[in-house]
C-alpha cells in the first residue's frame, strides 16, 4: 500500500498565500510520518499558480534526512520539466495529462496531441537524469464541459502512454465526479492489462461519497492512493469551486480497518495535523 500525501494540493489553491518559512514547517513534518512520497511542489508559471513561485527555495530549505518519503514535483510543460530533474532531491515528475481537451488547453495551454509529444520529451528527460515520471490522468472519471467522455477514451489513452514505458499512472478524479461503478470499470480493465504499471486513484472528494471510490478502487487492486490531511485543496483549474481531496485520515481509516500494513509514525502524524491547523487557516 502507498500512500502519497499531497500537500502541494492543498496549498496550491489555498485563499491567504502560505509563507516559505511555514510551507518549509509543514513539509518538514510531514517528512517524519513515513509517507511513501510528498507531493510537495510544482514548477510551473508563477502567474498560473502564484502559491507555488517559492518550490525551488521550499525544497532547498528542506532537510531530507532520516526521512524515506520520496519527493514528487508537478510539471505543467517541458520547461518545467528541464527545472525539476535538475535537483537531486526529487524522485518523481508528475504531469497531469487530460483526457479533456478544454481542461488541457486551460491547465497547461497545450491540446491533447501536443500534451502527448510533451510527455515522449519529459519521459526521455527522466531517464536522462535518474527520475521517473508520474502520468495523472485529470478528468479522468469525466468532465464538466460536454466534453467526449468514456472509459473507452481512458483506456485508449492509457495504451499510448504505456507505449512510452511509463511505468506510474494516476487516474484523477479532477472535479469529483467519479461513481463506483466507473472506477470498477476502469481499474478492472487497466490492472490485469498492463502488469508493469502501477495504476494509482488521486480522489477529489465530498465528504459523503470518499469511502464508495476508494472501495471501489481497492476491490479491483488499486493500491496507489493520493490524499491530502484534512482533505484540503482542489484543483484551482477546473471549475471556480475547490473540490476537497481524499482526507489522508479518512484513507487511513479505511486501510486500518482492511489491516493494511501503513507504517506510518502516528505521533508524527497528529503533530502535522495540529500544523495544518495553522497552515490553513483563514
Amino acid at each position: 500500500m502507498k500512500l502519497i500525501e499531497c500537500p502541494r494540493d492543498a496549498m496550491q489553491g489555498w485563499h491567504r498565500m502560505i509563507s516559505t518559512e511555514e510551507k518549509v514547517n509543514y513539509l518538514q513534518a510531514l517528512l517524519k510520518v513515513g509517507f511513501d512520497t510528498l507531493d510537495f511542489g510544482s514548477f510551473v508559471s508563477p502567474k498560473a499558480i502564484p502559491q507555488m513561485a517559492d518550490t525551488r527555495e521550499v525544497l532547498s530549505r528542506l532537510d531530507l534526512s532520516g526521512s524515506s518519503s520520496k519527493m514528487l514535483a508537478i510539471v505543467a510543460n517541458v520547461r518545467g520539466a528541464e527545472e525539476a530533474v535538475i535537483h537531486e532531491e526529487i524522485n518523481y515528475l508528475g504531469f497531469p495529462f487530460s483526457v479533456s481537451e478544454t481542461f488541457q488547453l486551460r491547465n497547461t495551454n497545450k491540446t491533447i496531441a501536443e500534451s502527448l509529444e510533451q510527455v515522449q520529451t519529459m519521459q526521455e528527460l527522466c531517464l536522462k537524469n535518474g527520475k521517473e515520471l508520474v502520468v495523472y490522468i485529470s478528468m479522468g472519471f469525466g468532465n464538466p464541459y460536454e466534453d467526449p467522455y468514456s472509459p473507452e477514451i481512458v483506456l485508449r489513452w492509457v495504451d499510448e502512454l504505456a507505449k512510452m514505458e511509463i511505468n506510474i499512472i494516476s487516474l484523477a478524479d479532477t472535479v469529483g465526479v467519479a461513481t463506483p461503478d466507473v472506477i470498477t470499470s476502469l481499474f478492472r480493465h487497466l490492472i490485469p492489462a498492463y502488469p508493469r504499471v502501477e495504476f494509482g486513484a488521486h480522489f477529489h472528494s465530498a465528504p459523503h461519497n470518499w469511502e464508495e471510490k476508494v472501495q471501489a478502487a481497492w476491490e479491483q487492486g488499486c493500491r496507489r492512493f493520493d490524499s491530502a490531511i484534512k482533505g484540503i485543496g482542489g484543483c484551482p483549474m477546473a471549475k471556480d469551486e475547490l473540490v476537497g481531496n481524499l482526507a489522508t485520515e479518512n484513507l487511513i481509516w479505511f486501510c486500518q480497518q482492511r489491516q493494511a500494513p501503513l507504517n506510518l509514525d502516528m505521533t508524527a502524524l497528529q503533530a502535522a495535523q495540529q500544523l495544518a491547523d495553522v497552515v490553513f487557516k483563514d
